[in-house]
């Protein structure tokens, strides 16, 4: 067969350029690039005159998303912008963990239980999560000592890195040694907290242990229960711009505390992580002079009003739907629930925006007495457990392939030496 021949199928199975190519939506000549930089194989045709290539192959290559190249406009992503994950599907105002309703989850099973299954496809009840000792002592040391004034976000950051230094098996990137990493890593953030409240156990429910870090109020069983499905429901959200950055790092092949800390990382901003804190604060503005005032200040501002409306949703987020159900289940959150109702409402009148899960953590931080970057923290912890799914992933796809190419639009060669 050449490639000028009717049938694109040899008698081996082999498709011919013209056929690869087109099953690749790609130029024969972007097809050739690919084979000189390893990303497919190829075999002279009989007679000399052509390639042809193993259909599976080819395949292969469209399923993970076709990377582009040279000759293919010009921009080398060795990605194709795309990521292929089984981990999060977000659909029609609903989402889900690994094709199970994400907040049926969140509500039936423990933030452990729930990490699990999203690690691994298998629920395992009753799991539970401990700190090894070397890298909590570690940890610990180092939280405690960052200045005055440093809050739970900053020592958490400087945690994951003394933790990485107290495991001596972080650059083993095998699956059980990285979830082994996962299992004892959340914890460690958790436990190199100082505390704020009552002691709990150390082998007991990762909830109550942060509780206990970030409010001296009393817990009780329906505000804990509140905590534990939050940290759920935050465990994945697809490729948000933390998640993205934590698989960039997994694609060069960082360790798994590297890759957590490139989602944190990503996660400090106002657009991202701290969008909570903004809830919390307007919240407390709205207890104290009304929600007209307070969204009519955002408004005047030319500023979002915080909490409300998702890029991803048309209606109510569905982690605000749950989180908030749990929180009419508090005594102390009824304030901050009725400002968040007031909120919503006022600006229903302009345009119908709904909660997004941010107002919902504004709305459990206030409640519960905590400091306004509390929901910050409840979001890393939780996170955490996603950046490492998706870093399992990555490790098993193409080493750097995340590869972006710049579009380069400076001064055009030579210019004279300055």
């Amino acid at each position: 067969m050449t490639e000028q021949s009717a049938d694109p199928v040899d008698d081996h199975g082999r498709i011919d350029t013209r056929e690869a190519a087109r099953r690749l939506g790609v130029k024969p000549e972007t097809l050739y690039a690919y084979v000189s930089r390893g990303l497919l194989s190829s075999r002279r045709a009989a007679g000399g005159r052509g390639s042809t290539f193993d259909p599976a192959e080819i395949a292969q290559l469209a399923r993970r998303g076709r990377p582009a190249a040279a000759g293919d406009g010009g921009t080398e992503t060795g990605w194709g912008g795309r990521v292929r994950t089984s981990i999060t599907l977000i659909d029609t105002d609903r989402y889900y963990y690994r094709g199970v309703d994400a907040t049926a989850l969140a509500e039936t099973y423990t933030y452990e239980e729930v990490a699990e299954w999203v690690w691994t496809g298998v629920l395992r009840r009753g799991a539970r999560f401990s700190a090894a000792p070397q890298p909590l002592a570690a940890a610990r040391k180092v939280a405690a000592a960052l200045p005055a004034g440093s809050g739970p976000m900053d020592r958490i950051r400087v945690a994951v890195i003394a933790a990485a230094g107290g495991d001596p098996l972080r650059f083993d990137l095998s699956r059980d040694t990285v979830l082994g990493s996962a299992r004892t890593l959340i914890p460690t953030l958790v436990d190199a907290l100082p505390l704020a409240g009552q002691p709990q156990a150390a082998n007991g429910p990762l909830a109550a242990r942060l509780w206990s870090r970030l409010t001296a109020a009393p817990a009780d069983t329906a505000s804990l229960r509140a905590l534990d499905a939050a940290l759920a429901l935050l465990i994945d959200h697809d490729l948000a711009a933390s998640t993205l950055a934590a698989r960039v790092a997994a694609s060069a092949r960082a360790h798994p505390y590297a890759v957590v800390s490139a989602g944190l990382g990503a996660l400090d901003g106002p657009l991202h992580g701290q969008a909570s804190a903004l809830a919390h604060r307007m919240l407390n503005d709205v207890l104290e002079r009304g929600a007209a005032s307070v969204v009519a200040d955002h408004l005047r501002a030319g500023r979002r009003v915080p909490g409300l409306g998702h890029r991803l949703y048309k209606g109510e987020d569905p982690r605000a739907r749950l989180l908030l159900s749990l929180l009419r289940q508090v005594p102390a959150a009824a304030g901050p629930l009725a400002a968040a109702d007031d909120v919503i409402a006022v600006t229903a009148r302009r345009t119908p925006l709904y909660a997004n899960v941010d107002l919902a953590l504004g709305v459990l931080s206030l409640s519960a007495g905590m400091p306004p970057e509390a929901g910050e923290t409840v979001f890393a912890v939780a996170r955490t457990a996603g950046w490492i799914a998706h870093a399992l992933e990555e490790y098993g796809e193409r080493p750097l392939r995340m590869r972006l190419g710049g579009a380069y639009d400076g001064p055009r060669p030579d210019q004279p030496l300055p």
